[in-house]
């Protein structure tokens, strides 16, 4: 039996490396599965294309008069992310039916829900 307490340098050293050694071949180990697994993954994904969806058939926008060109003045916003505000305006004009660049916001606030009552 090996006494541990009183441990020689010799054997410390023997018992420190083969610890060493299990951890590394481990960590290798695991490389290893980890490298096959991203080969197989690349292999299904090149093997599978994925079909094209089939085009939808919109009707044209028709559109009345020339388009506007340029900057319709600067934009305010208040209390509002600008990517909400490009979003609210981009509704607004869907909604409407002109393109964007016709219509011209003034500003832009958020309604909290403290202001609406």
């Amino acid at each position: 039996m090996i006494d541990l307490v009183n441990i020689s340098i010799p054997n410390a050293a023997l018992t420190a490396l083969l610890g060493y050694l299990v951890v590394f071949l481990g960590l290798v180990l695991l490389m290893v599965v980890v490298m096959i697994q991203g080969k197989i993954m690349a292999a299904k994904k090149t093997a599978e294309p994925v079909a094209a969806p089939a085009p939808v058939e919109t009707a044209p926008v028709k559109r009345e008069g020339p388009k506007a060109t340029g900057s319709a003045g600067e934009l305010k916003l208040y209390d509002t992310d600008p990517k909400d505000a490009a979003m609210i305006m981009a509704i607004v004009a869907d909604a409407a039916g002109k393109p964007l660049n016709e219509l011209r916001f003034l500003s832009i606030r958020e309604i909290k829900e403290e202001e609406k009552k």
